[in-house]
């Protein structure tokens, strides 16, 4: 009996790492950014061509209205004017339903697109899908999007009460690069 459960439990492991490693590659620095077309949380499209010729600031979260993404995106918000004057615009992505985006935009007054990727499409092809089979969550990445549609920087280590800040900083000395 203790074999039957050690085995059942080995299997269960191995279907979660399996299904774990479905999610694609993170892009690297210098990659197109993978295009994607979803609808925010007042229903209107979006596109990463939209927003040729901007920064974009493109982060995956877990769920709305939880803790550490409500910190996040509260930072997002209010350090908002320092990325616009930098070229930058925010776009929030998680698994989900525009609904539940916009109850949490407004609840916390968030000024940007919180789009809905209900199909975890978009977040496989960006590599920030953890996928466990009938439960799908964004990983908390960032992905910095140059003027040019290119991945000028990936977060994979994000905290949340400093993540504005740091992208901040690091659009500034992308800036002056020359990106």
């Amino acid at each position: 009996m203790k074999w039957l459960i050690l085995f059942g439990l080995i299997a269960a492991v191995a279907l979660l790492v399996s299904q774990m490693a479905r999610a694609g590659e993170l892009p690297k620095v210098g990659d197109a950014a993978p295009d994607f077309d979803l609808k925010d949380q007042n229903g209107e499209s979006h596109q990463l061509k939209d927003f040729a010729g901007k920064w974009l600031v493109l982060y995956f979260y877990p769920k709305d209205d939880t803790p550490g993404c409500t910190q996040e995106a509260c930072a997002f918000r209010d350090d908002l004017s320092k990325l616009t004057k930098l070229g930058a615009q925010v776009v929030g992505i998680s698994v989900d339903d525009g609904a539940s985006h916009a109850e949490f935009a407004k609840k916390y007054h968030l000024p940007f697109p919180l789009l809905a990727d209900k199909s975890a499409e978009v977040a496989a092809r960006y590599g920030a899908l953890l996928d466990l089979g009938v439960f799908k969550i964004a990983k908390r990445y960032t992905f910095l999007i140059d003027t040019q549609g290119k991945v000028a920087k990936v977060y994979q280590k994000v905290e949340t009460s400093r993540h504005s800040t740091e992208i901040i900083e690091d659009l500034k000395q992308l800036s002056t690069k020359g990106q």
